[in-house]
C-alpha cells in the first residue's frame, strides 16, 4: 500500500493538521471556518491558514455531521474526503487528530484510516503521462499516550483490510487477456507461497484432473475457450480452530455470454466476472496476518465463457460432480454451472459452513442497485452473522428469500434441473440461489450475489471507478468474528 499510516504521540511540526469536527462544534478553528461557510456538514471540507494551533501553519477541517448520525461508515467517508482534499492541495502528508466521540479509539482509528487508504487507490498500470492530482504519501494519527495502543491496533487492521482490498481491485481491473485462468493461478500460487509459513497450502487441478473428478458442469462452460480451466483449493488450517469455513468463488475471467452472446456494451466490464474468486484470494492474502482460529477452504473455479466452435449449446445436458444433470437453456447463466461443481467439491471437504461469492445475476442490480449486494441461504444464524459484520465493514447487504414455490420453474423434462427458470423476467437472483442450493446438501450455506457491487462505474466516496474489492473486508471481518 503506497499510503503509509502510523500512530504518533504528537502533531508533526509544520504539517497540515487534519481535524474532524461535528456539525456546529465550538472551537477557535470552527470560528475561523464559519467565515467561509463551513459548519461541519458531513464530508464538507475547508482549508485554513491558521495561527490558532501550535506548530501548525494550516488546518484542514472535515465535517462529520450530527453526532447522532455518526458511525463507522461516516468516519470512513470522512477519511476519504480528507485524502481527496489533501490530494487536490498537493499535500504529501498530514497529522490527523482523532475525534473523541465514539466509544472505541481502535474502531475510530480503523474506520478513518480505512476510508483514507481506500480513497488513495489508483490503478494506473497501463497509463502514460502525469497524474492530475497529488499523491498523499503519509498520514500520522495523533493519539494520547494512553490510547496509543488502541490506535495502533485499529490502524493495523485498517492496513490489512485495505491491502487485501487493493489486491482484489488490481485483479478485477486487470485486462481480461492479461488474466486468463492460468495467469490467475500464478497469483494464487504466490499467495500460497507467501502464506506457507502460516499454515496455508494449495492444490491446483488442471483440466485432466478436473475431468477425473467428474466436474462436467464446470467443463461445459470452459468448452468454448482456448484457455484451459483451473480449479483451485487453498487451505488454511491452524493447529487449533473453532470452526471450518469453505469460501467458494465464481472465477469467470471473461464472460462473453457464450453462444447466448451478450450485447457488446454488456461485455465492456465482464473482466470483473471473477470478482468472487478474487475476493477469496484477497482474504487468503490477509489470513497470514490476522491468523484467525478457524479453518478456511478457498475454492475457486476459473475459466472463460466464450463462443468457440466447441462451445456448449442451449439444449445441452451437463453432469455435475454430485451426479445431478443440468439442462442448459442459456449459456450466459454460466456462473451457477461452475459453482455447481465448486459447491459439490466444498461439501466433500465437510466444512461447518459454506459461503459462495459470485457476480451472479443482472437481476440483483435491478433489485438492489450498484451499492447493495444480496445474501440468501438456508441458515438464518449464518446470514445474521454476515449482515452483522457487513454493517461493521460498510459493505451493504440485503437478505432475499429463497421462495420454495419458485423452484418449480427449474424443473426439466430431460434432466434433474434447468439452469434458468421457465418463468422469465422475475425473481432471477432468487432462482439462481435456489439452483445453487441443490448442490450444498444440508450444509449451512449462504450465497452472496455481488454482481452490482463488485464494480463501480464512477468514483464515489472511497471507491474509484472500476473494481471495488467488495466484499473482501466483510469476509475478513467474518472470519475474525468466529
Amino acid at each position: 500500500m503506497s499510503l503509509r499510516i502510523r500512530a504518533v504521540p504528537a502533531i508533526v511540526r509544520g504539517e497540515t493538521l487534519v481535524q474532524f469536527v461535528l456539525a456546529k462544534e465550538s472551537s477557535k478553528l470552527m470560528d475561523e471556518a464559519s467565515q467561509f461557510g463551513f459548519y461541519g456538514k458531513a464530508f464538507s471540507t475547508v482549508y485554513l491558514q491558521t495561527k490558532n494551533v501550535k506548530n501548525v501553519k494550516a488546518a484542514l477541517l472535515v465535517g462529520l455531521g450530527n453526532k447522532e448520525d455518526l458511525n463507522g461508515e461516516t468516519l470512513r467517508r470522512a477519511g476519504a474526503a480528507a485524502v481527496k482534499k489533501l490530494e487536490s492541495l498537493y499535500q504529501k502528508q498530514a497529522s490527523i487528530l482523532l475525534p473523541q466521540v465514539l466509544e472505541s479509539a481502535s474502531e475510530e482509528a480503523c474506520a478513518l484510516a480505512e476510508g483514507a487508504a481506500l480513497a488513495s487507490y489508483r490503478f494506473n498500470k497501463y497509463k502514460s503521462g502525469k497524474e492530475e492530482k497529488g499523491t498523499v504519501a503519509a498520514l500520522n494519527f495523533v493519539s494520547s499516550k494512553k490510547g496509543e495502543g488502541e490506535v495502533k491496533k485499529g490502524i493495523r487492521l485498517a492496513q490489512i483490510l485495505s491491502e487485501a482490498t487493493f489486491f482484489v481491485r488490481d485483479l478485477v481491473n486487470e485486462p481480461p487477456s492479461s488474466l486468463p485462468p492460468r495467469r490467475f493461478a500464478e497469483y494464487v500460487q504466490k499467495v500460497a507461497e507467501e502464506g506457507a509459513s502460516s499454515n496455508i497450502s494449495l492444490t491446483l487441478y488442471d483440466k485432466e484432473k478436473i475431468e477425473a473428478m467428474g466436474m462436467g458442469s464446470f467443463l461445459g462452460v470452459n468448452r468454448g475457450s482456448a484457455e484451459p480451466p483451473v480449479f483451485v483449493h487453498l487451505h488454511y488450517k491452524p493447529k487449533e480452530f473453532k470452526k471450518s469455513v469453505a469460501l467458494v468463488g465464481k472465477g469467470i475471467t471473461f464472460d462473453s455470454g457464450g453462444l447466448s452472446l451478450k450485447p457488446a456494451e454488456s461485455m465492456e466490464t465482464m473482466k470483473m466476472d471473477m470478482g468472487g474468486a478474487a475476493s477469496i484470494l484477497g482474504t487468503f492474502k490477509a489470513l497470514a496476518q490476522i491468523k484467525p482460529n478457524v479453518e478456511v477452504h478457498g475454492i475457486m473455479a476459473l475459466t472463460e465463457n466464450m463462443p468457440g466452435g466447441k462451445a456448449y449449446k442451449p439444449g445441452d445436458v451437463l453432469k455435475a460432480m454430485n451426479g445431478k444433470t443440468i439442462e442448459v437453456l442459456n449459456t450466459d447463466a454460466e456462473g451457477r454451472l461452475i459453482l455447481a461443481d465448486a459447491l459439490s467439491y466444498a461439501v466433500k471437504q465437510n466444512p461447518d459452513v459454506i459461503i459462495d461469492i459470485a457476480t451472479l445475476t443482472a437481476a440483483v442490480i435491478i433489485a438492489l442497485g450498484s451499492q447493495v449486494a444480496a445474501v440468501m441461504g438456508n441458515n438464518q444464524e449464518l446470514i445474521n452473522q454476515i449482515l452483522k459484520v457487513s454493517a461493521e465493514s460498510g459493505e451493504k447487504f440485503w437478505q432475499l428469500p429463497l421462495v420454495k414455490e419458485y423452484r418449480e420453474g427449474l424443473n426439466s423434462p430431460v434432466a434433474d434441473i434447468k439452469n434458468i427458470s421457465s418463468t422469465r423476467k422475475e425473481g432471477g437472483s432468487i432462482v439462481a440461489g435456489l439452483f445453487l442450493q441443490e448442490f450444498v446438501k444440508d450444509k449451512p450455506w449462504a450465497h452472496l450475489d455481488i454482481a452490482g457491487t463488485a464494480w463501480s462505474d464512477k468514483d464515489r466516496d472511497y471507491f474509484s471507478a472500476g473494481g471495488t474489492g467488495f466484499p473482501t473486508r466483510t469476509l475478513i471481518r467474518y472470519l475474525l468474528s468466529i
